[in-house]
């Protein structure tokens, strides 16, 4: 999976997001809408991390969401 898969379904992710992140506001989200460079961003500002440590958890986000959506793991 890549990242057009969260962006393309931005409204079911977010959730997921907001699970894992749960300094993002709602009207972080509105705004970020899909767009992984403005997730990254806005994850540095509310974490204060630097940007490859937001890559780094925002990669293993991306893995477990995969895994998550293949048949038979649910």
């Amino acid at each position: 999976m890549n990242w057009d898969t969260i962006e393309g379904d931005w409204k079911r992710f977010r959730g997921k997001i907001r699970e894992q992140w749960g300094k993002l506001t709602d009207d972080d989200l509105d705004i970020i809408a899909g767009k992984r460079d403005q997730l990254v961003g806005t994850l540095q500002q509310r974490y204060g991390s630097t940007r490859e440590q937001v890559e780094k958890e925002l990669g293993s986000f991306e893995r477990t969401v995969r895994d998550a959506l293949k048949p038979g793991s649910g």
